[in-house]
This record gives C-alpha cells, sequence and structure tokens, in this order.
C-alpha cells in the first residue's frame, strides 16, 4: 500500500514528465507552466495576459495534448453569443405530429475550455460564463445540466489592445484562480524559437494524465496540510490589501481603491498546496504562498490614479506588500496564541 510520502513523490514525478513533454513544443516560460499546471491541480481558472504571437495559444492546447481529457477552443468576437457557449435549445420532431424542445450542448461541455481573447465579445456573452465557472454547470430553459468534472477554463487577452474590447468586470476576473503574465522569451529562448519555426514536421506528444489521474490528483493536493502559522500568514497579507483595514501599510491607503476579498485567501491556500504537492512536499510553507501571491492577487487590487501617476502596477505594490508583511516565527506565535 502505497504511503503519502509515495503518493506526493509520484505526483512530483508526474508534473516532471508534463513539463518535459511540454518543452518538446514551448520554450522557456517555465513560471507559466507551473502556474498553469496548478490551477488545473486545484480546480481553477486561469487568464493569460500577453502580447500577441508570444504562444498562449500553443501552451494551452499543448497542455490538452498530454492530457486524456476533452478540449474545446472558443474564438471570442465581437458578434459571439451567449448561446454559442453554453448551447441552444431546438425544437425536435422525433415522430410525425410530435414536437419536443431538446438541449444541443455547446462548446462549454469540454473538460478544459480555451477562451481566446475573452475580452473580444461584449458583457453579456462573457457573463455567459459565470455561472460555468463557478457552480460547473448551464442552466437552459427548465433545466440544470452539469459541466463534466474536472473542467477548467483557461481564458487569453492581449493587454494592448482597446479598440472593439470589452474589459472584463471585476466580479468575473475574481472567478479566475490565477492572472498570468505571459512576458516576452529571454535572448536564448527566443533564438531557439526562431530556429524551431522551421521544422516541418508535427510535435508527436504523449498522453500523461487521464481524467480519473487528474481527478486523484486534485484530492491529493486538496490533502496537503496548511499549518496555523501559514493560515496567519494568508490572512493578515490579504488584509493588508485592504485601504480601508487597519493593518493595511499607509502606501496601500495611499495608492489603492479596494483590496482583495476572502477568495483571495481561498485561493492562495489552494495555489499553495499545489506548488507544495507538485514539489512532493506534504505541507505549505511561506515561500509557497509568496509564489502563489501575484498571480493570485495582481487581478483582485484596485490601484487608483495616485498609483497610475507613479507609475505603481498592483503588481509593483504586491512585491513592496510581501517585504513588509513576513511570516511570524512559529514557536512565538504558538506561545502567544496560549
Amino acid at each position: 500500500m502505497s504511503t503519502a510520502a509515495d503518493i506526493l513523490q509520484q505526483f512530483s514525478q508526474k508534473r516532471a514528465e508534463m513539463l518535459a513533454q511540454l518543452r518538446r513544443v514551448v520554450v522557456g516560460q517555465s513560471d507559466v507552466l507551473e502556474q498553469i499546471l496548478a490551477a488545473i491541480f486545484t480546480r481553477g481558472h486561469c487568464l493569460l495576459i500577453g502580447v500577441p504571437g508570444l504562444a498562449k495559444t500553443l501552451m494551452v492546447s499543448s497542455i490538452s495534448q498530454i492530457l486524456d481529457v476533452g478540449f474545446k477552443r472558443v474564438q471570442f468576437t465581437p458578434d459571439l453569443m451567449p448561446s454559442d457557449i453554453t448551447g441552444t435549445m431546438v425544437l425536435d420532431e422525433p415522430t410525425p405530429g410530435k414536437r419536443e424542445f431538446r438541449f444541443v450542448r455547446g462548446p462549454v461541455f469540454t473538460n478544459i475550455l480555451l477562451a481566446d481573447e475573452i475580452n473580444r465579445t461584449p458583457p453579456k456573452t462573457q457573463a455567459a460564463l459565470l455561472q460555468a465557472m463557478q457552480e460547473r454547470e448551464v442552466s437552459a430553459g427548465q433545466e440544470t445540466y452539469k459541466l463534466p468534472d474536472p473542467f477548467f477554463v483557461i481564458a487569453t487577452q492581449n493587454p494592448i489592445e482597446q479598440e472593439g474590447t470589452y474589459p472584463l468586470p471585476e466580479a468575473q476576473l475574481d472567478r479566475f484562480m490565477f492572472t498570468i503574465k505571459v512576458d516576452y522569451p529571454t535572448y536564448e529562448d527566443e533564438k531557439k524559437i526562431v530556429a524551431l519555426a522551421g521544422r516541418t514536421e508535427p510535435v508527436e506528444m504523449t498522453k500523461v494524465l487521464s481524467a480519473k489521474a487528474i481527478l486523484n490528483l486534485q484530492k491529493v493536493v486538496h490533502a496537503t496540510g496548511v499549518g496555523e502559522t501559514v493560515v496567519d500568514y494568508i490572512i493578515r497579507l490579504v488584509r493588508a490589501t485592504r485601504p480601508s483595514d487597519p493593518t493595511s501599510p499607509d502606501f496601500i491607503k495611499r495608492l489603492v481603491d479596494f483590496g482583495a476579498g476572502p477568495r483571495a485567501g481561498i485561493f492562495l491556500a489552494e495555489a499553495g498546496r499545489a506548488f507544495a504537492a507538485m514539489q512532493g512536499e506534504p505541507a505549505v510553507t511561506e515561500a509557497d504562498i509568496q509564489k502563489a501571491a501575484i498571480p493570485v492577487l495582481r487581478h483582485r487590487i484596485g490601484t487608483n490614479f495616485q498609483a497610475q501617476a507613479e507609475g505603481m502596477t498592483s503588481e509593483d505594490l504586491i512585491r513592496k506588500l510581501l517585504t513588509v508583511v513576513t511570516p511570524r516565527d512559529e514557536a512565538k506565535y504558538t506561545k502567544s496564541r496560549r
């Protein structure tokens, strides 16, 4: 019978296998791939933000190729309708003289949904994903249909294009566990990309995990321990992002309009569990939380005009916050709680 340590070791090996397969197609972007895998193992959704040509779509399609699960891609456009995503009711005549409505399922009924350029479609269509992302179900007419398990939305967004786009509302942004910034490659990585661009034969990728295996690994992640001192660190970090909180530093009060809600703390704990489990570690450390802080919090902090005038982004504020809000000494913390 496998022990907890054996299971975590197997988890770490699977992660290494997945990254090895992905590196056959995707050059660099190690942190991005790590964060996408962490979201998958915690049932989370991702928003990839980067300028065109940084292989955002390629990364997601490559991940779908190494997972033995369903994959659908929807190109979001200004004329896309909600029913184009969720599905629609059609009138059937199964027998002469007898008509009945039948629900034709849309592309959202899959395991991995790639919502490409999600900000190019109007809010009405963007909102069609809200129920699917949170409750993992779709309502049509009088019926509610469960989505398959596992289910993830991985959306992409171009940050520089403004014309003909519709920014995602905060309520929908909060549904995403991670906002992942896809940056320009390094010089060496870009050399490899140009060199590989000329190859004509497709890369055959090996399936690493089935849907059942993903669900089992999600249970392993959920069972990873989060100690009381780590929970305390998460709560203090999240509360420090809120300008109205007495514990928040002066630069937050001065530069932030609104901070992160309780869902941020939940996602920080879940992301910490994923990062720890993928490394084969049985418990979450403060370092795991610090690793998750920027992708979890960057879209949950609203900077004001003063921050923009000083050239400070939410990412800059999180980095500064991590130097101010530090982990407590466990022995001293335990003693103070007695």
